[in-house]
């Protein structure tokens, strides 16, 4: 079943280096974070975690959610899709 597009964020909580933290996304961005998870072979708390030490090197690092977000966005043009 598609994910609905304008859903409100949903909080689901993740662990990051022995750390658990909530994090508010929408389920279209949840879904998204979860598929990349998959291509790249990571666990999502995995990837949450290299995308916020990402985020921490940048010069004014956003929020993490919207750190997911313009990571998801960024990397969208590269994905393949998992049926190709």
């Amino acid at each position: 079943m598609p994910v609905d597009r304008y859903h409100p964020p949903v909080k689901h909580s993740v662990e990051i280096a022995g750390h658990k933290t909530s994090i508010s996304l929408e389920p279209l961005f949840w879904e998204m974070l979860e598929a990349a998870a998959a291509r790249e072979g990571l666990p999502l708390n995995a990837l949450v975690a290299r995308i916020d030490a990402e985020r921490l090197g940048a010069m004014r690092p956003p929020g993490l959610a919207g750190a997911i977000r313009c990571w998801l966005v960024a990397n969208a043009e590269t994905a393949v899709p998992p049926n190709q």
